[in-house]
């Protein structure tokens, strides 16, 4: 009941040439460390939350059926999306993706009647965008959760910024350890489909509306602490002596 990659936004070239999202590398680093966990993950609890409480309120507190409460509460996420394009007009490819497969889940939920089914649509999102985000880091362009890791790294400071791009650059071993962040999340991603596929299919539908989200939390969790410990420290710490190499010398 979630659009689980809001988090995981588009890359953006080194050079500042703006991705499909509009936005640009030079701009999206700027923003401080704060605003960019705001930014990446106020949706992602908007989507998760809003969902699940509207469930709960329209089936037990209004005795709507739990197919009915699930199709009206699968609205919000895709409802933000539509609202979210029209705001900022331009197409976010991302953005749209997840839309296309929310609608696409709500129609085929809604002519099967299967509740399982409208479960389970929700992990297409993340498996389609988990492939898309290990694609992107394999196919050798930059990859697509660099946009959601730099803000940690650079700090919104001008100096890191320019650090950071002379590192992706040239730095071979810098540019391995950006891959791995988003292998990291990819595969999170994957693993919280497959779990919330099986828990569809096998666990009570009151069970999942709720549990579903404490699959997705994890995941996310899980990605952030070993896409930390094997990414973005150690990117960290290469700016960080690319930044005081100049002083040094």
């Amino acid at each position: 009941m979630s659009d689980t990659a809001t988090a995981a936004q588009p890359a953006t070239d080194a050079t500042g040439t703006p991705d499909s999202t509009g936005i640009t590398a030079n701009a999206t680093a700027a923003v401080p460390r704060k605003q960019a966990i705001r930014d990446s993950f106020a949706p992602l609890l908007i989507d998760a939350v809003l969902p699940m409480a509207a469930y709960y309120a329209l089936s037990k507190g209004f005795g709507m059926g739990t197919v009915a409460a699930l199709a009206w509460s699968s609205t919000l996420p895709a409802a933000r999306t539509v609202w979210g394009l029209a705001k900022d007009r331009r197409v976010n490819g991302l953005a749209a993706l997840i839309l296309v497969v929310n609608v696409v889940g709500l129609v085929l939920s809604g002519v099967s009647g299967d509740a399982r089914l409208m479960l389970a649509k929700d992990s297409a999102v993340s498996s389609v965008v988990g492939l898309v985000v290990l694609v992107s880091a394999l196919a050798g362009r930059r990859p697509m959760m660099t946009n959601g890791l730099k803000p940690w790294v650079v700090k919104g400071d001008p100096a890191r910024l320019a650090a950071w791009d002379r590192l992706a650059a040239r730095d071979a071993r810098f540019r391995r350890t950006e891959r791995t962040f988003s292998l990291v999340w990819g595969c999170a991603l994957l693993a919280e489909c497959v779990a919330r596929v099986v828990g569809a299919y096998t666990l009570p539908v009151d069970t999942m509306v709720w549990l579903g989200n404490v699959i997705l939390g994890v995941a996310i969790v899980a990605a952030m602490v070993i896409g930390g410990g094997l990414a973005a420290d150690p990117m960290e710490k290469m700016v960080d002596a690319e930044t005081a190499a100049p002083a040094a010398g």
